[in-house]
This record gives C-alpha cells, sequence and structure tokens, in this order.
C-alpha cells in the first residue's frame, strides 16, 4: 500500500480516536458500519443524545446485550439490543475473597455459645449502622461455628448492605452448601444476584425463597427482578424459535443443493431426444434409477435385429424420442442382452414397457403404432 496512503489513514484514525463524533458524519456511514461489523461500539452522537446516560454506569436504564438478531439473505445472526431497567445495579466487588469457616471442624458447646454471642454484637452493630464492626463478629462467629448456615446468610446480608454482591454471593452459596433449605441464603442470593444485574438467577433465587419463607422484602425485590427477568425469558425464547427456524431453512436449502445435483448428475446420463441403446442389467437400473430421481416417465423397448414387425416400429420409436425429449427412450437387443429379456420375461417383440419411479404401468406388445403413439401421449402429460 502506498505510504502516503497510509499516513493519511492514520492521521484519520488519529482524529477519530480524539473526536469520535466524526464517526457520525453521513459521509464516513460505509466506515462507521464496517467498524461496527468488527464488533465495535461507537460512542453516541454528541448532537443528538445530549440527554444520553452512561451505559456502563449503575442507576440508569441501559440496554443490556442479549441474542437478539434478524437474519438476513445470507443468514448471518446480527446483535440487537433489549431494553432492561437497571436502576439498582451496582459496581462488582472484587475484593479478596472473605475469610471462611473449616467444615470439618467438630464444634462443641462452648463454640456455639460463642459464635451466638458474636452473633448478637453483630446484631447490635447493624442496628447501629457498623456495618463493618458487624462483619468483624460474624466473621469471628463462622469461625467458632463453621457449620451454621444462618451465621453465613446473615454475614451474606451485612454484605448486601454494603453493596458487596460477589461476597454476599460467596457466603449464600456456603450457607445452602450447609442447608440447602436455607431460605435467607436463597434471599440474599437473590437480592445480590440483582445488584449485579443477574436477573434471571436473582428470580429464581427468589422464588425459591418465596415459597421456603415469604417476607415483604422479598416481594419488593421481585417486583423490580421479574420484568427484566421476563423480558430476556421471553426474548430468549423467541430468537430460539428464529435460529430454529434458520437451521430448518439451511437444511432445506441443502437438501434442494444435493438434491439439484443429483439430478444434474442423472440427467447426464441422459440424450434428450435420442434412443439410449442398453447392454447389461447394471445400465438400466441405472437409467431407470435416473429417470426415478429427475420424475421423468421411462420406456422400454425390447427388439431384435431379425424382427420384421421391430423394423417397422423402430422409425417412429426413434422419431417419437425426438418429439418428447423429456421421456427416456431406453432400447434393448433381447440377443445382446439375453439376461435382461430373461429378468422382464419376454417371450415376443417388440414389447415397450412403460416405467414410472422404477414400476411399470403399462405395456404394448406388437407393432400397434397407433397404440404406441396414444400411451406416450397419454403418460406424457
Amino acid at each position: 500500500m502506498d505510504a502516503s496512503k497510509v499516513a493519511e489513514l492514520k492521521l484519520f484514525v488519529d482524529q477519530c480516536k480524539s473526536n469520535p463524533s466524526l464517526l457520525h458524519n453521513p459521509s464516513l456511514s460505509f466506515f462507521k458500519s464496517y467498524v461496527q461489523s468488527l464488533g465495535a461500539r461507537i460512542p453516541p452522537d454528541p448532537e443528538t443524545d445530549k440527554g444520553g446516560f452512561n451505559m456502563t454506569e449503575p442507576g440508569q436504564t441501559s440496554e443490556a446485550k442479549n441474542p437478539c438478531f434478524s437474519s438476513g439473505d445470507d443468514d448471518e445472526i446480527v446483535e440487537s439490543d433489549i431494553e432492561l431497567e437497571n436502576t439498582d445495579v451496582v459496581e462488582s466487588d472484587n475484593d479478596p475473597s472473605q475469610k471462611m469457616g473449616d467444615p470439618s471442624v467438630e464444634v462443641t458447646e462452648e463454640m456455639r455459645d460463642a459464635a451466638q454471642s458474636e452473633k448478637l454484637k453483630a446484631i447490635d452493630a447493624i442496628s447501629e449502622g457498623k456495618l463493618g464492626e458487624a462483619i468483624d463478629h460474624l466473621t469471628e462467629a463462622i469461625m467458632l461455628n463453621p457449620i451454621s448456615a444462618i451465621l453465613y446468610a446473615t454475614r451474606a446480608s451485612v454484605f448486601v448492605k454494603l453493596n458487596k454482591p460477589n461476597a454476599a454471593i460467596r457466603d449464600a452459596n456456603a450457607a445452602l452448601e450447609i442447608n440447602p433449605d436455607s431460605a435467607k441464603g436463597y434471599k440474599m442470593r437473590g437480592i445480590a444476584n440483582a445488584m449485579l444485574g443477574c436477573w434471571e438467577e436473582a428470580a429464581n433465587d427468589l422464588h425459591i425463597a418465596s415459597k421456603l419463607d415469604y417476607d415483604e422484602e422479598i416481594g419488593s425485590v421481585l417486583k423490580k427482578v421479574e420484568p427484566n427477568a421476563r423480558k430476556i425469558e421471553e426474548h430468549r425464547r423467541k430468537y430460539e424459535r428464529l435460529r430454529k427456524e434458520r437451521d430448518i431453512k439451511r437444511a432445506e436449502r441443502e437438501r434442494q443443493r444435493q438434491k439439484a445435483e443429483q439430478d444434474r448428475e442423472a440427467l447426464s446420463a441422459f440424450k434428450d431426444g435420442q434412443v439410449i441403446g442398453i447392454h447389461s442389467t447394471s445400465e438400466l437400473e441405472t437409467k431407470l434409477n435416473a429417470a426415478t430421481k429427475t420424475s421423468r416417465l421411462a420406456i422400454l423397448y425390447f427388439t431384435a435385429a431379425w424382427c420384421g414387425p421391430c423394423r417397422f416400429i423402430s422409425p417412429l420409436y426413434t422419431s417419437l424420442a425426438a418429439k418428447y425429449p423429456k421421456i427416456v427412450f431406453l432400447k434393448v437387443d433381447i440377443d445382446e442382452a439375453r439376461d435382461l429379456a430373461e429378468c422382464w420375461n419376454i417371450s415376443s417383440v417388440p414389447t415397450i414397457f412403460f416405467i414410472r419411479n422404477g414400476k411399470e404401468v403399462d405395456k404394448v406388445v406388437g407393432a400397434d403404432k397407433g397404440a404406441l403413439e396414444r400411451k406416450i401421449a397419454q403418460y406424457a402429460g
């Protein structure tokens, strides 16, 4: 590529980096479309989106990427957007994992009592808004009694208050591993998933929690979660159906392509408008199979060189082949292909069979020109 053109291109890219709104110029629509086709995201036009919002920030309505697509002629799947209400979504917390208890520890009565005491201190700290202190007390309680699901679930509830959903999910998982029927474990994990915008997971956990031990907080969160979860589910089902329809269309096109290929191969075995001589059983099978694949009528004429009536009707048979080029006209000399004559039980010549889809549908015995012409006209229609 010319060095000067490369330099110009580099300058243009640098201008786009410093001012992405250039890409919204109508004259550059072709370049914008190309960049988007590579998966790039173009910032909104400040001139037409002055009231816009940061799509990555919590507390705003977002258009989350979901498997929406439209099918073009080439079956390309193009993702579209689905609008979700992300008002209460928070930034994902990436803190190191909190201390977790050792479930193999043998817990004594004294340890249980001490853990309960730490839990009560944590509850007092929560009531005073000292959430960090509450976490410390609950962590100590978990170390003392690591087989208590309620301690993990309670600490999860504090992490939710601290806007640390991932930490809350780790504790909720631990609670549910100890007690698969922990209503609070499902509730806290559901709320934490909602905080992360994992709407379907949140709805699933909250529904289970409501069945185990319903409270108003669960109902309140579900009212916010369910609309998003329902949109995603309906969206997915709709486009799973479209994908299935696309695959069916592809399969049908492939079937038609293969059939067309088979038809071309079959047609190559014919000589439209001419009589084809048959000399063996395998050759006859090939021609009859080809006629079946192409939905053509086949006419099989058994003759002999010494037969006077055959010499009488043969010119007509040849002229009819030219008149009906889409019919397969075959001819067998019984002296050259005795096995075929025996297979078809030929007792006299000329004998002419009409064959459709591999099956005999009619025949003419003897040099009856009128009957031959009538039957060909009948079956050709």
